[in-house]
């Protein structure tokens, strides 16, 4: 029976593309599905009254979202409409005749799915303090213009021309040396040198400097030309009670906090790959610049954004006792927003845009994405894999694209080419660079045979590509023929022609016989240990004569992989006070250092910390339980004292101990040496026994 209360609005775009009403309706889950021609035009008193009637509607058109929203609002309706795109991303398609599948888990996703739980959010506020840094003329220029829009004050960094102070002093003005800017939207901090001998602060602008001066060496800036001044003073005597004049001033140190920058240098303060809001560096051009204070205006108000990272601090791998480890997140921020913080790294979400390329580095799973958090992706990307298997698809590709960038690439592969293949299903999340390992796998394992990730709005590709390349060598050690995982390499929607390629001449890869049941969990070295388990369950390789390999070589890198220890080692165990994932054990029975391989995050802490540099990491995956369990990485004797029998420590210790002392003043006779090879006690019994010295007993007055 069908639920009346829920009707799912199928257009097909003036008949552009083929809907099959019928096989649609007997897929959905107790739906009302209806196909329409016009229904942003002549059919549009349909979902009116839909609306009206208090209905859960979905309609399948993005194009005409505004006017179907609007149309929602004038009638007051309880619910919202949710909106889903079959045109571009089945309907138009050289395949349209086999997009029924793919139709359908389109469909699934956006009706059955439950809606996903809030990110935390960030409030930022900026009032209209502007700070504009550049060049004098262009920076008064500029302030001039803006003073009845912004709070405005200017920093001049260089004088370029016949430039004059306003007659009217009506914002702040500052000359100097810029230092470094940092702080973000509403709370920029700015700190420079004060560089000439005229203080702008103290100076009042009653010219009597510039008509005292006899070379002419100070401008109506009020700005001393060094290449002119000769050293008369003549200024200095002119301002007199003022004081704004000194040339030997030494207290040059100035800080002031701003809203807003604009940075008109050609060389900017801030050289990031993403800037701040809030900060504009458009350069010389004077048509760059107006575009950029436009921009500006639009930061002023109350903000809130999501907090895209969370961080989990007992999982992070940065660091321990000042000895350096994993330092990912903090080389791939494009924002600088993560920094050390002593053992652990720190996240600024004020800074933080969300690119998601930290959490797909992160070996422990320490920082996560959360807009949106990975069990909700896996949990689409299962429905749209169940409701396309279930609906007669086959050879599944799933492709992840960024919802802003990625989505305006589909359209226009789907307006100008040939469209999407009818196996390869968009999913659309907010930045592809939070595609790591465990989605990659998570999606083969639930039944894809296939997994690409568009770069389109993607800082850099790089890190993408070394996940897609360890997920490729771990597939193939599998026996999984073909390439599973693609990174496709499109800027923006110029490069359709790029996805085009890609998408058609890919040749579906072997997909699991058995799609996996679970979800994907939000730790991710779980999710990974899931997806692992299930791939190596229904690995091709089982059923051939050679089986599944033992294990495989993985690039640097790679999450996975083992420590080596040399004989250098004197199982001192600072290794395992250094590992953060417990991968090093000291044995509680013997003098022995052991090694469990699954929890081992590759992150060098225990290498940096061995102060015989003994260890070494050896990037693989182990396919077996061996990777789970304890091995022996490296073991010795008890060293006991020569003297009374007892226990010291280990062996390779108390050698290593007595091979550094030997040559020291205090060990030159083997005498004194050989003491180091007894307990405390017995040592000191030595002492008293052997040592040729005064005794206390012995002295006299």
């Amino acid at each position: 029976m069908r639920n009346s209360s829920k009707q799912i609005r199928l257009c097909d775009c003036n008949r552009s593309f083929d809907l099959d009403a019928e096989r649609l309706s007997g897929l959905s889950s107790g739906a009302g599905v209806s196909v329409h021609h016009e229904l942003c035009r002549r059919e549009l008193p349909v979902l009116e009254a839909d609306l009206a009637a208090g209905c859960d509607v979905a309609v399948s058109c993005t194009q005409e979202s505004a006017l179907f929203s609007e149309l929602a609002d004038s009638i007051d309706s309880a619910r919202p409409i949710r909106f889903f795109n079959l045109r571009e991303n089945a309907g138009w398609s050289d395949e349209r005749a086999a997009v029924t599948p793919k139709m359908a888990a389109l469909i699934a996703a956006a009706t059955t799915l439950p809606d996903v739980e809030p990110v935390t959010g960030v409030q930022m506020h900026a009032g209209r303090a502007l700070l504009i840094v550049g060049e004098a003329g262009a920076a008064l220029g500029w302030a001039e213009r803006l003073a009845s829009s912004f709070d405005v004050s200017v920093l001049m960094t260089e004088r370029a021309g016949e430039v004059e102070l306003p007659a009217e002093n009506t914002c702040q003005v500052w000359s100097g040396r810029p230092l470094a800017l940092k702080g973000h939207l509403g709370a920029f901090e700015l700190s420079w040198a004060q560089q000439n001998p005229i203080d702008l602060d103290l100076c009042v602008r009653c010219n009597a400097c510039i008509k005292a001066c006899p070379e002419g060496a100070i401008g109506f800036d009020f700005q001393v030309d060094a290449n002119k001044c000769k050293s008369h003073r003549a200024c200095v005597t002119a301002c007199g009670e003022i004081g704004a004049i000194d040339f030997s001033r030494k207290d040059v140190a100035r800080s002031e906090q701003f809203d807003l920058v604009l940075d008109l240098q050609a060389e900017p303060l801030l050289k990031r790959v993403e800037l701040p809001d809030g900060y504009a560096a458009p350069g010389r051009d004077p048509f760059d610049q107006a575009l950029a204070v436009q921009a500006l205006g639009e930061c002023v108000g109350e903000f809130e954004k999501p907090r895209y990272v969370a961080f989990e601090s007992g999982l992070c791998a940065h660091s321990r006792s000042r000895k350096s480890g994993c330092n990912n997140c903090i080389e791939v921020c494009s924002t600088e927003a993560i920094r050390s913080n002593g053992d652990v790294i720190a996240v600024d979400p004020y800074l933080c845009k969300g690119c998601g390329t930290c959490s797909t580095v992160c070996p422990s799973g320490a920082l996560s994405f959360q807009y949106p958090r990975v069990p909700d992706v896996g949990l689409q990307v299962k429905t749209v894999l169940a409701e396309y298997a279930r609906a007669g698809g086959s050879d599944a590709c799933v492709l992840f694209h960024a919802a802003d960038a990625g989505g305006k690439l589909i359209e226009r592969l789907a307006r100008r080419g040939r469209g999407l293949p009818a196996r390869v299903i968009p999913v659309e999340i907010w930045s592809a660079d939070a595609i790591g390992l465990d989605l990659m796998l998570g999606t083969l394992a639930l039944g894809a045979c296939q997994v690409a990730v568009l770069t389109a709005g993607s800082h850099d590709p790089a890190p993408l590509q070394a996940q897609a390349g360890h997920a490729a060598a771990i597939l193939g050690a599998l026996g999984y023929a073909g390439e599973p995982v693609r990174i496709v390499d499109a800027a923006d929607a110029d490069d359709w022609k790029k996805l085009e390629r890609a998408l058609w001449d890919w040749t579906p890869a072997t997909a699991v016989s058995r799609p996996a049941s679970f979800r994907l969990l939000p730790k991710k070295r779980e999710t990974l240990d899931l997806a692992l388990r299930h791939l190596v369950a229904e690995a091709p390789a089982a059923r051939t004569e050679a089986g599944v390999p033992a294990m495989v070589a993985l690039k640097a890198g790679a999450p996975f992989g083992q420590v080596m220890a040399s004989d250098a080692c004197t199982l001192c165990m600072a290794c395992t006070g250094a590992c953060p994932a417990g991968a090093l054990r000291a044995s509680n029975d013997s003098y022995r250092l052991d090694f469990i391989e699954r929890n081992c995050l590759q992150c060098g802490l225990c290498v940096n910390a061995c102060p015989e540099s003994a260890l070494s990491l050896e990037p693989r995956l182990l396919f077996g339980d061996e990777a789970r369990r304890a091995r022996k990485l490296r073991e010795a004797d008890t060293f006991h004292c020569v003297s009374c029998g007892k226990a010291m420590g280990a062996s390779p210790m108390i050698e290593a101990m007595i091979s550094r002392l030997t040559g020291h003043s205090m060990f030159a006779s083997a005498t004194e040496l050989g003491r180091l090879r007894m307990c405390g006690d017995c040592r000191v019994i030595d002492l008293m026994k052997n040592e040729k010295s005064t005794k206390a007993w012995d002295m006299t007055e």
